[in-house]
């Protein structure tokens, strides 16, 4: 069985055809997806989603694009985050490539998801998009280690994903590792330990080869998968079994769920 770590089943783009993109998943060995929070205002329909698919996670948080999105505090997401089926505080982090300008109010909320993670016990899901200095910093001086958590997407260097995992945190590898020129991305797949790792699909973005350019969805994750057992020269049933093991350990509520359904 292999896990989708990280989607967006809530958007438009799967509105008409939400069955027929969860029966793909279910054909391809996909036996769980966690759909990753990017606003308050869309939380209550996601959140609504997942309480009607057992296979399916959420978590709670504000997308660091998200300029215009409602400013949670570290109080509300600790309520949100309170539900059984939330099992993550995220997305969240820093993205220095859409938007210029003063970002420290990217930074301020990058801390109070942080510290909600904290305080809630739920890991963190974080992304980060040319600023990978100052989210390792702000991870370091808010001592994000506490809660744990995913680097989601990864698409930074070797030296990137060591710093990372030395604050404790796991790498997550999207279709993106599959593109002709992710040679860089391809090695630090290679050299990160596989206890570590985990494969999303970011649907309904970044669709893998051989589907590239289509709608991504997490039945594609599959494709993730086999490329990394390929980078690593082993075996989709080990990589399947360590990413889907990793995905648990990272999230022990997620696995409170899947025993209790």
């Amino acid at each position: 069985m292999l896990v989708d770590s990280h989607c967006h089943l809530d958007f438009p783009d799967f509105s008409e055809r939400l069955g027929t993109v969860l029966a793909a998943m279910k054909r391809a060995g996909v036996g769980h997806a966690l759909c990753a929070g990017v606003s308050l205002e869309r939380f209550p329909a996601m959140l609504a989603l997942v309480e009607s698919r057992p296979e399916l996670f959420a978590a709670v948080g504000v997308h660091p694009d998200g300029k215009e999105s409602a400013d949670p505090d570290v109080g509300v997401l600790i309520q949100l985050a309170n539900h059984r089926k939330v099992i993550a505080i995220g997305e969240t982090g820093l993205d220095y490539f859409r938007l210029t300008g003063d970002l420290e109010w990217q930074r301020r909320r990058f801390r109070t998801h942080i510290q909600a993670a904290i305080e809630s016990r739920k890991p963190l899901i974080i992304h980060t998009r040319a600023a990978a200095q100052d989210t390792l910093r702000i991870l370091g001086e808010e001592r994000a280690g506490q809660a744990g958590g995913v680097m989601h997407c990864f698409t930074e260097t070797w030296e990137i994903a060591r710093a990372a995992l030395d604050l404790g945190l796991y790498i997550s590898f999207s279709g993106i590792v599959t593109f002709k020129n992710a040679q860089e991305l391809r090695n630090v797949a290679r050299r990160v330990p596989l206890d570590r790792i985990l494969v999303e699909t970011d649907a309904p973005y970044l669709a893998p080869h051989p589907h590239r350019g289509k709608t991504n969805e997490p039945a594609y994750v599959l494709h993730v998968a086999e490329e990394i057992a390929k980078i690593r020269a082993s075996s989709l049933t080990m990589i399947a079994e360590a990413t889907t093991a990793n995905f648990f350990r990272l999230f022990p509520c997620a696995l409170g769920e899947e025993i209790a359904a």
